[in-house]
């Protein structure tokens, strides 16, 4: 009584079949199919990945221009 027979799955395939029928099963088949293909190829391309670019440059311009930065605290009068 616990498990189905072979008669119980073909009932419920038969069903599933009237109320969806064969066209959307099968896109809904392809769809799941290549979703899988995907997410194997994004996990295959995530671990090799592009070489990060280096760092930006910072220029001699951008240097002078944070070592004459001045850190302040502003106060309120009272």
């Amino acid at each position: 009584m616990g498990s189905f027979s072979i008669w119980h799955w073909l009932i419920v395939l038969l069903v599933v079949v009237m109320i969806f029928g064969t066209k959307k099963l099968k896109n809904i088949g392809s769809d799941l199919g290549q979703a899988v293909k995907g997410f194997k190829e994004g996990v295959k391309g995530g671990s090799e990945g592009e070489p990060d670019s280096p760092p930006p440059q910072v220029t001699q311009a951008q240097r002078s221009a944070e070592s004459n930065t001045v850190d302040v605290e502003a106060k309120q009068k009272s």
